[in-house]
């Protein structure tokens, strides 16, 4: 809904509101486009809880710890995007009043398609049609323009807005550009024009002023002499409609509206695991917490569960107690003065109860969200794989936690990218949504992982990719840190890139094995060191419809058909179509590519699928491309 009229200008599935074009995102429409406004203007009241609740207490832990949210100011919810039934099927009704993701025009320059005014939306000079209720993607702003006939014209969104790596989004300043930072001459409110010649190159497009006759291209903006023509960075947050008190000390980059690289999300999900021997305790712990506070040992433990009215504490053993009470004290406190913020996902560990529950001597019990059962490790595979298991049921909820401007938050460091918030006010909430699906777990055998990776820790190539991963933090980090600077922090370790590349290999053959497309897929990497062997990957459908739910990638952990897929994949990862180019590539100084043998031909895949970004792949530890077999993880008896 556009911001001001409550009408309903689009729609869209609710896991691209929050991943693709969520808070703060400019999204491109039929005839304009328009931001995503904060979780404050987000409406929920006159939806019942169970219509936008997502329930997973592992995920609401996490969220809490990476935002350093503690005691009264921790999220309590994660809540799905407001929508409700009959909102579609009647959208003049009551059910879709005011119920709807709230968005903006933005930018608010638009520009007539017939006599080239430039005018904001709020100018005037252009009204705003939007006559069908039930065509909510015919709206539009048109201008009364006298080079038409029937008097009225498109008006569209200008395409250039200022953008800084603090997350500030701002209006180009076409008035002021214009008269070079001037007053125009003639008029106190004049009129400007946009000629505006198509392409995506700024010097087709030229400003001027209509009372002074001043001409300007766009032009001058571009490249390192061009920010000298741009203003300073305002601190404006369209979302929020916020601007830092002191402005911003960044210097702003020119850039067309709805470039990728404008807007990245900042998420954490989580898998719904089977309820533990000490399910509910944590609840139990935070509504009865007076009850609960004094047992911080055993002796306590003991004494207050012989006491009247607290017999409850013997439903769970001691040590469980202890840990949620210290657990629970330790959220109400927050840090110790002078303590580093617990923030960051350094911090967070969602993949250990995850690892552990699929690496379990017996699978648990069936739930309604998890359903895990023992396959068999083909004989043929034995060599390679230690267990291999079929999630017939799975729930994976998401949540999104911010968002950043020009860089991604890397997942191996994600604090060094300024998070841009989703409120301005405190809120108890963060926007979330779940899918639910299958999967294939499989594990690595741990002998073989353990000695490759004593193999290829000193070799020249796998030198070559830890060389590239401290360029690359190097280039992007080193100048905006003030402590000292790490290089090789988060490495993410020798074992995840062969695993990685595994895990993308049998991807793209299952995508064309049985005909899922590999963006309906996706990942999880349970990688390890010497300290802690793991050695495992997660295949699982990730997409809220049915295509994930069918069974068809299930039923490819039988062994039969998976002996054929990964025999399959070892035997395609042997030769690329842009080969010896790929096969040969490592980085190398100054490049700080974080791939080798690796490409679009063989190895990547979606961004939806990758939890690395196509980062950490390369062929060469998995098939033999060179004349070192020491370098190969895979047995002599699975290559081709």
């Amino acid at each position: 809904m556009t911001g001001g009229t409550f009408r309903r200008v689009g729609s869209t599935r609710p896991s691209h509101v929050m991943y693709s074009g969520g808070v703060g995102a400019v999204v491109d429409l039929p005839n304009f486009s328009v931001l995503v406004k904060g979780l404050d203007s987000w409406y929920h009241q006159r939806l019942l809880s169970s219509d936008y609740l997502v329930h997973e207490p592992r995920l609401l832990t996490a969220v809490n710890r990476v935002l350093g949210r503690y005691g009264a100011d921790r999220i309590t919810e994660l809540r799905t995007p407001p929508w409700a039934e009959g909102a579609d099927t009647d959208p003049g009704g009551e059910a879709a009043q005011r119920i709807g993701v709230p968005v903006d025009p933005f930018p608010r320059w638009l520009r007539c398609t017939g006599c080239h005014e430039l005018a904001t939306v709020d100018s005037g000079a252009f009204d705003f049609h939007n006559p069908i209720s039930r065509a909510p993607h015919e709206a539009r702003y048109v201008h009364s323009c006298p080079q038409r006939k029937q008097g009225k014209a498109l008006a569209v969104t200008t395409r250039f807005t200022l953008v800084c790596r603090a997350g500030h989004l701002d209006e180009f300043p076409y008035l002021a550009y214009v008269h070079r930072g001037r007053r125009c001459q003639k008029s106190a409110h004049p009129r400007l024009r946009m000629h505006d010649n198509g392409g995506n190159q700024a010097a087709n497009v030229s400003l001027e002023c209509v009372a002074c006759g001043e001409r300007r291209n766009v032009r001058h903006t571009l490249g390192e002499r061009g920010k000298s023509q741009l203003p300073r960075c305002r601190g404006r947050h369209p979302h929020l409609d916020t601007f830092e008190a002191e402005g911003c000390a960044e210097t702003p980059v020119l850039m067309v509206a709805g470039a990728s690289n404008q807007w990245f999300p900042v998420t954490l999900n989580a898998l719904a695991l089977p309820p533990s021997p000490t399910a509910g305790l944590a609840t139990q712990v935070a509504e009865k917490w007076e009850q609960f506070r004094p047992v911080t040992n055993a002796d306590n433990y003991k004494l207050m569960s012989g006491l009247p009215g607290y017999e409850f504490l013997l439903q769970w053993p001691a040590s469980a107690v202890i840990a949620a009470v210290r657990a629970r004290q330790a959220e109400l406190d927050g840090p110790e003065p002078g303590e580093p913020a617990k923030s960051g996902r350094s911090r967070v560990d969602l993949l250990t109860p995850e690892w552990e529950l699929f690496t379990a001597e017996e699978p648990p019990d069936a739930t309604e969200d998890f359903a895990l059962r023992d396959s068999t490790v083909p004989e043929g595979l034995t060599g390679l794989f230690s267990r291999v298991r079929q999630v017939e049921r799975l729930r994976e909820v998401r949540t999104l936690i911010g968002f950043t401007r020009l860089d991604p938050a890397a997942p191996e460091d994600p604090e060094q990218v300024a998070r841009v918030p989703l409120h301005s006010s405190p809120s108890r909430w963060m926007p979330a949504g779940e899918v639910r699906g299958e999967g294939i777990f499989v594990q690595v055998s741990e002998e073989l992982l353990a000695d490759w990776a004593a193999r290829v820790a000193g070799s020249a190539e796998m030198t070559a990719h830890r060389d590239a991963y401290a360029r690359f933090r190097e280039n992007r980090y080193s100048g905006r840190l003030t402590e000292p600077f790490e290089p090789m922090d988060r490495w993410p370790g020798t074992r995840y890139i062969a695993l990685h590349t595994l895990s993308h290999l049998l991807i793209r053959t299952i995508a064309l094995e049985c005909g899922y497309s590999s963006a309906s897929l996706a990942e999880r990497i349970y990688a390890g060191d010497e300290h802690d062997p793991r050695g495992g990957i997660l295949l699982y459908t990730a997409v809220p419809d049915a295509e994930g739910t069918l069974g068809g990638l299930v039923s490819l952990a039988e062994p039969a058909p998976f002996e054929r897929i990964v025999r399959r994949a070892l035997s395609e990862a042997m030769h690329c179509s842009s080969d010896p180019l790929c096969a040969e590539r490592l980085p190398q100084h100054p490049y700080d590519y974080l791939h080798g043998a690796a490409c679009h031909v063989c190895l990547f895949v979606s961004e939806t699928t990758c939890e690395r970004g196509n980062r950490y792949l390369d062929r060469r530890f998995l098939v033999p491309l060179s004349d070192d077999p020491s370098l190969v993880l895979t047995p002599t008896a699975l290559l081709p």
